[in-house]
């Protein structure tokens, strides 16, 4: 099967196929970089969110020439773990805020392109957008209380033993349900509903510190950390991109229900 799969390969005209099928999908952001981080290839969905009309206007172009500078460096130094080390990115929980600053939960992932000789010569990454489930679902009927308490609870120590005795079930099916209706852990819920929280509350005068405490973090330094991994920048910087945005202090970051 291994040679069959090598003969395959072999005997392809264009190693970019996928491209097509990747258009279909307005709900996937997909791409390839080359070595330098520049776009080589892009689908029609990463054209529309990056505010473009065709694929040439992103080929050849870095991170730093379509996004705002505090996401820039976010994904450009995602790009060097990957580019450098083949480090590979699975499933990472992001809010990206396109360029209307409509904001949207994804998961990326990001894995290294090979040459023959095993140097990474590039990279491959999608985000793919995060969808309330159907309320028929027969998972979603499950757990869909779990999920109203969380985003009722964030601001507590909630932990998932505690959700499986709620809803008498064990870890392992809270878990699986999760992943399976939302594509996400409960742990990475409850990081969604209290970054939710904290992105509105910064819109406000309150403090930095009093942000924390009121969405559940220990301390001012682990919410700091948390919010610039997921948004990939810092608390302070992320209030004063809406105070350079006049308007937008009503933002409000779509949460899955």
């Amino acid at each position: 099967m291994l040679q069959a799969r090598l003969d395959l390969a072999a005997s392809l005209t264009d190693p970019f196929f996928s491209e097509v099928l990747f258009d279909a999908l307005p709900d996937v952001v997909f791409f390839v970089k080359d070595k330098q981080g520049r776009y080589v290839l892009v689908n029609q969905t990463m054209v529309e969110r990056c505010g473009f009309t065709k694929k040439t206007h992103l080929q050849g172009k870095a991170v730093d020439d379509l996004f705002a500078p505090r996401f820039a460096l976010h994904y450009r130094q995602q790009d060097l773990d990957v580019l450098t080390d083949g480090r590979s990115i699975h499933d990472q929980l992001e809010l990206h805020l396109y360029p209307n600053h409509a904001p949207g939960w994804c998961l990326t992932t990001k894995i290294a392109l090979r040459a023959q000789d095993g140097s990474i010569i590039g990279l491959a990454g999608i985000s793919r957008d995060l969808h309330a489930p159907e309320a028929t679902s027969p998972a979603y009927q499950k757990i869909c209380k779990l999920v109203e308490y969380i985003h009722q609870h964030y601001q507590e120590d909630v932990r998932v033993p505690e959700l499986a005795r709620l809803a008498q079930m064990s870890v392992s099916q809270i878990e699986r349900y999760f992943l399976k209706v939302y594509q996400i852990s409960p742990r990475q819920m409850l990081q969604q509903a209290r970054l939710n929280a904290a992105c509105q509350m910064l819109a406000s005068s309150q403090s930095i510190t009093d942000v924390a405490a009121a969405c559940g973090y220990q301390d001012h330094s682990a919410f700091a950390r948390q919010f610039k991994a997921t948004l990939g920048m810092t608390p302070s910087q992320y209030r004063l991109l809406l105070q350079e945005a006049p308007g937008q202090h009503g933002l409000r970051i779509a949460r899955l229900r």
